[in-house]
């Protein structure tokens, strides 16, 4: 087993280690996210590591595949990545400071590489898989749950929009699901996920560190390799969604998020009643502009989506067009709320879902670049 370098040898002096572990392990680059106090939470240096790691693998023909998995604080699996660091984008975007733009930058270029990796590319999504951790996972070719799965975009909790490619990744669900997951940030378990699309096989989360250790007795160039070790591992996940997918047509299906809150709070079903509550409870504005994101997505290709969300996520921490500044967007004040004043009492701006206009939504779709100039052009 061959080492690379990967963790806090990387990060310069006084910086926080880069929390990524990458390992040859026979034919596969095996890389373990390591950051489990923070539930594995992305910075800018395990970005880059990442990118670093994959560019390279990419291009050597002594790996034949890629594995990812996060760490808990027992040990390896238990937690695989909750998404971005909220709490660097907050004092990123009140103190000005240019690392917030890369962040986005190199994270929507990570997602894109990782969807066109040319090689299998396996992801234990075990436990929390939110976010920024959908965003690589995703891309996955092999996209592994377990019972512990709990799967979510919940950016507009905190007054965002569901990014790192999930435009492009939820539009694509079946039916209307989409929308929901993307406007509520409802949290999914592994049967969902494989009904969605949005896993692809199930594995006892007791039985990850053996299916770990066997990819490194893996001959890839055998025909099936990878489907055996599969099937060797592979549990059935048991669960009906058809009910739920019906409510979920029947809702998020119509033409506008104010439309669908009161159809929702009209009905005296159970789980209409909480979905309304939920919305009521987030950004107005932000779930207005995610719906329209998501919708737009349906019928672009990846690159065009995280071009587009790469111009949306300006707005949010700069939403000029709104005459407001950084600390008065909804991303900054949702994260005060949430995760710095704890006090879970944001102040939206329009306050009701009725008060939104398709001139404070509109802006937020147009890029401030060039195409010549657009920090993403490079993406194909």
């Amino acid at each position: 087993m061959t080492t690379i370098e990967a963790g806090a040898q990387l990060a310069k002096p006084g910086q926080e280690p880069a929390h990524v572990l990458g390992e040859v392990r026979g034919q596969f680059g095996c890389i373990t996210l390591s950051r489990p106090k923070a539930l594995n939470a992305l910075s800018l240096d395990m970005i880059r590591v990442l990118s670093q790691c994959l560019l390279a693998w990419r291009d050597d023909a002594q790996i034949k595949a890629v594995a990812i998995r996060g760490s808990s604080k027992t040990g390896p699996f238990g937690a695989f990545c909750a998404g971005g660091d909220i709490r660097f984008f907050h004092q990123a975007a009140l103190a000005g400071d240019p690392a917030l733009a890369d962040f986005f930058t190199e994270e929507y270029a990570l997602n894109h590489l990782i969807h066109n990796y040319p090689k299998p590319f396996i992801a234990f999504m075990d436990g929390i898989v939110m976010g920024g951790g959908m965003g690589i996972a995703q891309g996955a070719s092999i996209r592994i749950a377990t019972e512990r799965t709990r799967m979510a975009m919940p950016e507009t909790h905190i007054g965002l929009f569901p990014d790192v490619g999930g435009g492009y990744f939820l539009s694509r669900c079946p039916g209307h699901s989409g929308e929901w997951l993307a406007l509520t940030g409802d949290t999914l378990g592994a049967a969902a996920a494989l009904a969605l699309g949005l896993a692809d096989h199930c594995f006892e989360a007791s039985g990850l560190p053996l299916a770990w250790e066997a990819l490194a007795l893996l001959d890839i160039d055998q025909p099936k390799a990878i489907e055996a070790w599969l099937a060797a591992h592979e549990i059935h996940s048991f669960g009906d969604f058809s009910e739920t997918a019906r409510q979920i047509d029947h809702y998020f299906g119509l033409d506008s998020v104010l439309t669908m809150v009161r159809a929702l709070e009209a009905s005296d079903d159970g789980w209409a009643q909480r979905c309304a509550a939920t919305l009521r409870q987030r950004s107005p504005l932000m779930l207005q502009v995610t719906l329209e994101q998501i919708r737009r997505a349906r019928s672009m290709s990846l690159a065009d989506d995280l071009r587009m969300e790469r111009d949306m996520v300006h707005h949010c921490f700069a939403p000029r067009h709104l005459g407001r500044s950084a600390s008065q967007s909804e991303t900054v004040e949702g994260i005060r709320a949430l995760a710095v004043d704890k006090d879970n009492a944001p102040h939206w701006n329009p306050a009701r879902v009725e008060q939104v206009t398709p001139e404070m939504v509109a802006p937020f779709f147009t890029s401030p670049w060039t195409p010549q100039t657009h920090p993403l052009r490079a993406l194909e």
